[in-house]
Parts: C-alpha cells; sequence; structure tokens
C-alpha cells in the first residue's frame, strides 16, 4: 500500500470540484465549450490524487484558444468563486481585485509599479487563502523563461514572492492552469497533469433519431449524413447537428444549400473536401432523405 509524507495532500480536499464533475461534458458547453470527448478521467486524476504542491493542469492541443475557451469553461463547470486570467502577450492586461500597495525605497524613491504578473499571482494567493480559485496562464511561451522556473516554484513551494513580500496560495483551494503554443518547461511538466485540446473533437459520437426526439422514419437520413461525416473525417457536436437537423427541415434545398449549411455550422470541417464533386451522391442522398421524411416534431436548436 502506498505511503504518503507528511506534506503531501491527499485527494482534493474540497468534495464541491468532484460533486461538479458529474455531467462534465454539459456543463462544458453550457460554459462555452462543446466537444463530444470525455474530461471527466484525466480531470479525476487531477483532483482525486495526492501532491505536494498546487495542481496543475498543461492545457496542450493544436486548438488554438479553444485551449482558452476550455480552461474558462471548465473553471466555471467546477464552480469556482474565483477565476484570475493572464494572458502573456496582453500588453495591457486589466487590473485585478487586489492592488498591491506601491512602496518607495529608502531614499524616497517610489519604486516601479508591479507587474501584471505579480499582480494576478498574489491575488490567485490572497483569494485560495478562503476560497476555491483558479488561476489561468495563458501563452506562457511568450514569457520570459526566468518567470518559467518562478511559476514552477510556486507549485512546488506554494510561495510567491514580490520583492520584499511573499503570499502564500493554499494548495488545498487554489488550482493552476498553464496554456503555451510550445512545450512547457520541463520541470513545469514534471509538476502538472497534461490534457489534450484539439480543433475538434477526437471521439466521433454516431447520433442517432432517439437522441433528437425522432423516430425510426429518420434512419435513413441519419445514416446518409453519418457516411457523409465519416467521409470527411468530421466530428459534429450534439447542437451543430441539431442545427443541421433544423436547415435540412426549413431551408436546404439544393446541394449547393447543404453545404453552406454544413459549413456554416460545424466549427471544423473541411472546406475543400465539401465542395469536391465527388461529394456530389453523399450530398444529394442527404437531400433526398430529408425531403421524404416528414418532420413533424419539434428540433429543439438549444441540441438539449
Amino acid at each position: 500500500m502506498l505511503g504518503k509524507t507528511a506534506d503531501t495532500l491527499g485527494p482534493s480536499s474540497d468534495p464541491v470540484m468532484l460533486r461538479s464533475m458529474s455531467n462534465l461534458r454539459e456543463k462544458l458547453a453550457e460554459y462555452g465549450f462543446e466537444s463530444n470527448d470525455d474530461y471527466d478521467f484525466p480531470l479525476r486524476c487531477l483532483l482525486d490524487s495526492p501532491t505536494r504542491g498546487i495542481r496543475t493542469l498543461n492545457i496542450e492541443g493544436d486548438g488554438e484558444r479553444r485551449k482558452t475557451a476550455f480552461a474558462h469553461a471548465l473553471a466555471q463547470a467546477l464552480e469556482f468563486p474565483h477565476i484570475l486570467y493572464h494572458d502573456f502577450t496582453d500588453e495591457h492586461p486589466p487590473l485585478p481585485d487586489v492592488i498591491l500597495p506601491s512602496g518607495c525605497d529608502e531614499m524616497g524613491r517610489e519604486e516601479p509599479p508591479i507587474d501584471p504578473l505579480d499582480r494576478i499571482v498574489s491575488e490567485a494567493c490572497a483569494q485560495s487563502e478562503g476560497e476555491p480559485t483558479a488561476l489561468i496562464l495563458d501563452q506562457l511561451h511568450a514569457a520570459d523563461f526566468r518567470e518559467h522556473m518562478r511559476i514552477q516554484r510556486l507549485i512546488t513551494h506554494r510561495i510567491w514572492n514580490v520583492r520584499d513580500g511573499r503570499y502564500v496560495a493554499n494548495p488545498r483551494h487554489l488550482i493552476l492552469f498553464l496554456i503555451a503554443g510550445d512545450p512547457l518547461y520541463h520541470a513545469l511538466q514534471k509538476e502538472s497533469f497534461r490534457i489534450w485540446i484539439g480543433r475538434s473533437s477526437e471521439r466521433q459520437i454516431i447520433w442517432r433519431p432517439d437522441d433528437f426526439a425522432l423516430d425510426s422514419h429518420a434512419e435513413p437520413l441519419f445514416d446518409a449524413l453519418g457516411e457523409l461525416f465519416r467521409t470527411l473525417g468530421s466530428a459534429p457536436t450534439r447542437s451543430e447537428f441539431a442545427h443541421i437537423l433544423y436547415d435540412l427541415q426549413r431551408h436546404v434545398r439544393t446541394v449547393e444549400h447543404l453545404q453552406l449549411s454544413l459549413y456554416g455550422r460545424i466549427e471544423v470541417i473541411d472546406r475543400r473536401a465539401l465542395a469536391d464533386p465527388a461529394r456530389g451522391e453523399q450530398l444529394t442522398r442527404i437531400i433526398e432523405a430529408s425531403q421524404t421524411l416528414l418532420l413533424a416534431e419539434h428540433i429543439e436548436l438549444s441540441g438539449s
């Protein structure tokens, strides 16, 4: 049986985080990040495992700003009362709620302003004293390497030094999300749990009529759509699929209409492949199937 040292925290001491994991995919969609992929398991590994420092999630992937959207949606889905954000490429970051006092040196000269990173991290440490706090550090590749090392020390030692002041983070309340365009500094990677956020969902869900309150008469249409998406390597989410069904019911009458609907509704789809004449037969089958079907039931745009 594995033991743990005295300074090792057990699984997340705040049960609210783990309770908030139920229906995580739906909650992420509610806060602006929709995906077919299931992030429940990796996040339980992060939140429900022993740690000696601050729990840190390294958000990698080719999703560009989808990674940022994921971090914000996750913090809200986990019901953090405090969510702090810093972008290293932002030349004019907003001021945090906690303003550190300015100071003077021994000769009475006013010291330069506190660095935005120091402001946001010190506020995160202060907020974590009493309540769960999420700190999102974005575009970390743009930061000076010395800041990478300071962040690594924060994770391991739970302390952030600003000039002569010291701010102590509560590891039971603070969680750190790191986002970078390049691989993290090795020591940072060792102290974090890595998750992949892609441009599109890696999980291909085969949507069926009963997912949208339709009966078996809709199966030919769903089969035709599924065949097209497999050919294109596209994985539409539930709400995207619902929008397409609505367009087929109300607006789409030609192959060109369908191409415009698919490109307009699905976030990640190959426009050139969609316009390839070789797709003409598949697109025509979809239109024929939709025209044959009398969609009597109302299809909710929300995809709920």
